[in-house]
């Protein structure tokens, strides 16, 4: 208890010192801070609580609000989903809106997403911040270029990165734009109908019925990698939730106020989490300071060491997964851990505001004035930067 007071009075501290805004005094402490140390004594472990199904802990709370009817037993089960009877949702004092369920995947089916992440998702037409430094035919299929390079890493560990250790975005459906942090119509690619279907089971356990999964935002972390702090308010209707689901290595995930003056709650998250921010807290600063590596060196957490079941059922939208894909992704996740955010842009019968250059082309040559309508601004977005 001694150490866990001293953490928390430490974090404290920082967070009231005047001059730099608190939460990137937070970000900093996190990021220097060490695996199994003091520092960490006020990070929040929804896991732990968990597995231990005992008392909540300071400032977070067991969630009643989980709709156990709005999913069935089967749709949780085609998705690689537990029944939501089983999942245990937790909230935190102060953020309303904020919903975290610790791991409520099968034993086995997170390796469906994870291989999704890297074989799939990965490949074109999705953008990936690769593209800028590369043609597309060098970018045509990341997996195939990189998978021998994974598969014989630990024979020589000090050999060159592959193209997917180099990866560190990938944008589904509505493509974000990382120069003028907005979303565009125009470079929309089909969003994948499994992390749709996922994305809408866990909505609709969240109380969030009729959610529209129309991009996604993949974070692809090594160990040395940060998510700087940053507002998710690019979509169009905010009234919908943010869905972010984490796979691979533990990392610290920072939530904090409306303004940078307000200091972040530090939490841990664990492969296979999920976090849903919506209402109060879907405009709320938050970053990812920290990814720690396995305590016993490069190994894999806990819950990935059981591999997918052979026998899937038969609409299952879960994939079966090789043994040779399973080798690949795990010696990616040795040293590494991907993160899914799925949003809703648009709200029903709501379409993209017209570009201003457009919008004055359109007024200029209809009655030869040009003006600008307030209404179709587009919304700004922090940038998501993995490296910063």
């Amino acid at each position: 208890m001694g150490k866990m007071a001293a953490a928390v009075g430490s974090v404290a501290m920082l967070a009231t010192e005047p001059g730099e805004d608190a939460f990137r005094k937070l970000f900093r402490f996190y990021r220097q801070s060490l695996p199994g140390s003091a520092d960490l004594g006020a990070v929040i472990d929804f896991s732990a609580a968990h597995a231990a199904r005992g008392p909540e802990g300071p400032g977070f709370n067991s969630q009643s609000q989980l709709s156990v009817s709005s999913v069935s037993e089967h749709d949780a089960h085609r998705a690689g989903l537990q029944p939501v009877s089983k999942w245990r949702a937790y909230g935190l004092e102060g953020y309303p809106g904020f919903i975290f369920i610790p791991n409520p995947f099968l034993p086995g089916y997170q390796w469906h997403w994870v291989k999704q992440c890297l074989k799939l998702y990965s490949q074109k037409p999705n953008v990936c911040n690769l593209d800028k430094h590369m043609t597309k035919e060098e970018t045509q299929d990341l997996w195939e270029q990189s998978k021998e390079f994974l598969r014989y890493k630990e024979v020589n560990k000090r050999g060159p990165r592959s193209l997917l250790e180099k990866l560190r975005w990938v944008t589904l459906g509505y493509h974000y734009n990382w120069d003028n942090k907005k979303y565009s119509a125009d470079h929309y690619t089909p969003f994948p109908s499994d992390l749709a279907f996922l994305s809408e089971q866990v909505a609709a356990a969240c109380g969030f019925q009729g959610f529209r999964a129309e991009a996604g935002i993949l974070n692809y972390y090594r160990l040395d990698s940060t998510l700087g702090i940053h507002v998710d308010r690019s979509e169009l209707d905010h009234s919908k939730p943010l869905l972010s689901f984490s796979f691979g290595q533990s990392a610290i995930f920072l939530l904090g106020g409306l303004k940078r003056d307000e200091a972040p709650t530090a939490m841990f998250m664990h492969s296979g989490d999920i976090m849903v921010m919506s209402g109060f807290s879907r405009l709320l600063n938050h970053a990812v300071p920290r990814v720690f590596p396995h305590p016993d060196g490069e190994g894999l957490p806990p819950c990935l060491e059981t591999t997918l079941p052979a026998d899937l059922p038969r609409d299952s939208l879960i994939e079966p997964c090789s043994t040779e894909d399973w080798q690949v992704c795990a010696a990616y996740l040795k040293t590494a851990r991907v993160n899914m955010t799925v949003r809703q842009v648009l709200a029903t019968d709501q379409d993209f505001p017209l570009e201003p250059m457009e919008e004055t082309k359109r007024d200029i040559t209809a009655d030869g004035s040009c003006h600008r309508d307030d209404q179709s601004g587009p919304l700004k977005r922090a940038r998501l930067n993995p490296d910063s």
